[in-house]
């Protein structure tokens, strides 16, 4: 009997560990947005917008004669000191959301969990349609590892849980 309670906890055990280590990868993920998008917003006090759409643009592979490149370039030329800031403001803001949901997962707090959850889902579709448009190794990369990360914070903030209260009312 007490072989059988011993190899409930080193499983018990085994599986807190792989929880921790998936949920801290997607927290180094969620951090690595977080510095980027901080660094972009920086760099827009002094570098001209146009220069930084054009890096992106080229980072993505994404054609400037391409619609949505010729509607950010145009953004970017219209961009003013104030509305600048306006942007860098936000991109902070952005900044901030990713920094606290990285340090709720490196903690495995389930208000991360729920957070990584609802962002993650709310990209799904712009990927989706990203992939559909111009089918790349890069894009589809992206949407592949979104939808795992969204797929393993639903396992574990919904259907987990529901399986819990089924095992519990079984027992």
């Amino acid at each position: 009997m007490h072989s059988a309670s011993h190899t409930e906890l080193v499983a018990m055990r085994t599986e807190h560990h792989r929880r921790l280590q998936a949920l801290r990868t997607v927290a180094l993920m969620e951090f690595a947005k977080g510095v980027a998008a901080l660094a972009a917003a920086i760099s827009l006090y002094w570098v001209d917008p146009s220069d930084v759409v054009g890096a992106f643009l080229d980072f993505l592979h994404i054609s400037p004669d391409h619609h949505f490149a010729q509607m950010l370039l145009r953004s970017a030329d219209f961009l003013s000191n104030a509305s600048m800031w306006w942007v860098i403001l936000v991109a902070c803001i952005y900044s901030g959301l990713r920094f606290a949901e990285a340090a709720g997962l490196w903690r495995a707090r389930p208000w991360a969990e729920w957070i990584a959850l609802v962002s993650g889902a709310a990209y799904i579709p712009f990927e989706a349609y990203k992939v559909a448009d111009k089918l790349s190794l890069f894009h589809v990369s992206i949407l592949l590892i979104n939808l795992a990360v969204v797929a393993y914070m639903f396992y574990l903030r919904i259907y987990l849980p529901r399986l819990q209260k089924l095992v519990a009312r079984v027992r």
